[in-house]
């Protein structure tokens, strides 16, 4: 055996051990950072009309990323929804008015799925630096009100797009809807008590219950390098 074989094969491990420090040193699986944006209610008193009197949001997002496709993510939101039957043209019984605004907490979780591989490293793998995605959990909402406050589950979904800017910094936009079980977000005191179900109609746990959405930009930084071993295809963080 001679000398260049000995090189040869202390050039291969140099790219086998480079390549693993690369694979853990810019793959990460977590992302911490922070929402701003936009909250706005729909209800009794804004059927269908998106951004309708949209109201500040602000909030924290955590994420774990299982791999390029699939995301856990966490988050603590806290935004204000308002809503008034001024220029409503739905006649409420005995001619009711009224208004509301109130803040409100949520406290969520959702499964993510990104329609890229989404890494700005392994272009191998077709991975990419941007990808749209999808999502859907469970959270709970909490909304202090005048004399009644709010609690209760809600079911979040929504679609959203995402960006490395650069190795663990992270841009994202997302659009998400939240499903309430209740219709008494928009109650806040006796004044106008008559929103919760002001047609006397029965309905089921999925029909007549009030919403509200979030329109919210987001930065989030990746930390927790991964650890594992490259030697082989089913040990990248892709797969």
């Amino acid at each position: 055996m001679t000398s260049a074989f000995f090189q040869r094969v202390v050039f291969i491990l140099g790219l086998m051990a480079g390549s693993c420090w690369i694979a853990q040193a810019q793959e990460y699986k977590y992302e911490i950072g922070g929402m701003a944006g936009g909250a706005f209610y729909m209800g009794d008193v804004n059927k269908n009309t998106f951004f309708k009197g949209m109201n500040p949001a602000l909030g924290g997002v955590f994420r774990y990323n299982m791999n390029f496709r699939w995301a856990l993510k966490g988050n603590l939101t806290w935004g204000r929804v308002s809503g008034s039957t001024d220029g409503l043209k739905n006649v409420f019984p005995q001619d009711a008015q009224g208004s509301f605004s109130r803040d409100l907490v949520e406290l969520g979780g959702q499964v993510e799925f990104n329609f890229f591989a989404y890494s700005d490293k392994y272009a191998f793998m077709n991975t990419k630096r941007f990808t749209p995605y999808v999502l859907l959990g469970m959270g709970v909402t909490v909304a202090p009100g005048n004399s009644q406050t709010f609690a209760g589950l809600n079911l979040p979904f929504g679609v959203g797009a995402k960006y490395k800017i650069k190795n663990r910094l992270n841009l994202g936009c997302e659009f998400g809807f939240r499903k309430l079980i209740s219709d008494r977000l928009d109650v806040t005191d006796d004044s106008n008590s008559f929103l919760d179900n002001p047609y006397e109609i029965s309905s089921s746990l999925w029909k007549n219950k009030d919403w509200y959405s979030f329109l919210l930009l987001s930065v989030t930084w990746d930390f927790g390098p991964r650890s594992r071993p490259c030697n082989n295809i089913n040990s990248l963080p892709g797969f």
